[in-house]
């Protein structure tokens, strides 16, 4: 029998016992469902990652000197956080030490952050992201004003009471009006709109365009950061190779500073992209490994399910299989026409799987801040795989059903 005769033949067996053709494709398609919902989640929060939290929360080649790490999965235990604690603070005045042994073309800036009651006369109070900053902050965020400009360098030495706002602290604040020369209180403080953001987005539900950002110089940093110390300081150098470089000669400069002995290790963090992701590289293995599990205990029951219909059939179609062979069909005939229809039942439920599995993740992107990217190969590789486990599970019915005697099959009814 041609291989598309008995394809054509699988497609009107299914089109006949319907109801049994859609138990046959059910454990198939969840099984496939899952996998595709589960790597397209995979795929699309390891994408958003490095294009978007990286990028937009860290900056491309890019590190921050900090008191301990801000993003990644934290302390390995209690005791750690404390010893983090205990670490010394980082100080304005370590910048000149930073900024010294940095190489040419770098850029840096120092950074102070609080969340902070604002108000304006035509909005009521609401929190804001507000940042005190001094240096190539603008530069290294790729922070570009959609209205206004930034603050000057003299204004930045001076601590000139002015701030650029995010786009969606100018639209709260200021609706329907023009924000650029009114007055923005920041606990209590006015401070003078010189300029507002480019829309940036969100990063996992957090929008970017709720910050208020006024010069490091300015009262806003006695309220971010009451203690005198700043948050971090941030090095942006021309590619990753020099990135190397300056981390190793701020890490020098900074245990001479502090005195530590070689024995001793770091009392502070050089945070960088790499090191942010190491988290999502483990969440990854986790759903991978649950995207794998999940996925292979349906796609097992599936084949069960289609061992045991075929089997069925088989016993239902023995009198019909004693037709065929009596006028001439050979067991490879047989075989071949119920391990087609087994893989053709199942490859038809890996297609249904992948439709759903495309749908889900989509429902997930749309209800959570969660993102999610179909990936080609995982389609390639659904429908391989359904194909595989209809052609495996047909293997026992179609040998059954070839092995049949043709004068014992022709007796039944």
């Amino acid at each position: 029998m041609p291989f598309v005769e008995a394809i054509w033949l699988a497609l009107a067996q299914i089109r006949v016992q319907k109801l049994k053709s859609f138990f046959t494709l059910l454990g198939v398609c969840i099984g496939v469902m899952f996998l595709i919902a589960v790597i397209s989640i995979v795929q699309g929060m390891s994408s958003y990652m490095e294009n978007d939290f990286a990028a937009k929360l860290l900056g491309v080649n890019t590190f921050t000197l900090r008191r301990f790490p801000w993003f990644g999965d934290g302390a390995s235990s209690e005791e750690e956080w404390r010893t983090w604690l205990r670490r010394p603070r980082i100080y304005h005045s370590d910048l000149a030490l930073v900024a010294s042994v940095l190489p040419p073309g770098s850029r840096y800036a120092v950074e102070s952050q609080e969340y902070l009651q604002a108000q304006s006369q035509y909005a009521r109070p609401k929190q804001v992201e507000a940042h005190a900053v001094d240096g190539d902050y603008f530069t290294i965020k790729k922070y570009d004003v959609r209205l206004g400009r930034l603050f000057t360098q003299q204004e930045s030495t001076l601590g000139a009471p002015v701030v650029v706002i995010g786009d969606e602290v100018a639209t709260y604040f200021f609706r329907d009006l023009d924000p650029l020369g009114r007055q923005l209180r920041i606990k209590g403080m006015p401070y003078t709109v010189i300029g507002v953001l480019e829309k940036q987005g969100s990063v996992f539900g957090l929008s970017l365009d709720r910050v208020a950002i006024a010069p490091y110089n300015s009262p806003l940093h006695h309220f971010t950061n009451p203690r005198g110390d700043v948050d971090g300081i941030m090095v942006q150098t021309p590619t990753s190779l020099t990135m190397t470089d300056a981390m190793e000669s701020v890490r020098e400069v900074m245990r001479g500073r502090r005195k530590l002995r070689p024995s001793e290790s770091d009392n502070f963090f050089m945070e960088t992209s790499a090191t942010a992701l190491a988290f999502m590289d483990k969440l990854k293995k986790v759903m991978t490994m649950a995207g794998t599990a999940f996925p292979a205990i349906g796609l097992i029951v599936g084949g069960l399910v289609i061992m045991n219909i075929m089997l069925v059939a088989v016993a239902e179609r023995t009198h019909e299989i004693g037709i065929r062979k009596s006028l001439g069909a050979r067991r490879r005939d047989i075989m071949r026409q119920f391990l087609v229809e087994a893989a053709t039942l199942s490859t038809l439920g890996a297609v249904v799987g992948i439709i759903l599995g495309i749908a889900a993740a989509k429902v997930v992107e749309w209800k959570t801040p969660l993102p999610a990217a179909v990936a080609p190969w995982s389609i390639v590789m659904a429908t391989l795989l359904g194909t595989v486990v209809g052609i495996i599970s047909g293997v026992y019915p179609a040998r059954k059903a070839a092995a049949l005697d043709p004068i014992e099959a022709l007796r039944k009814e």
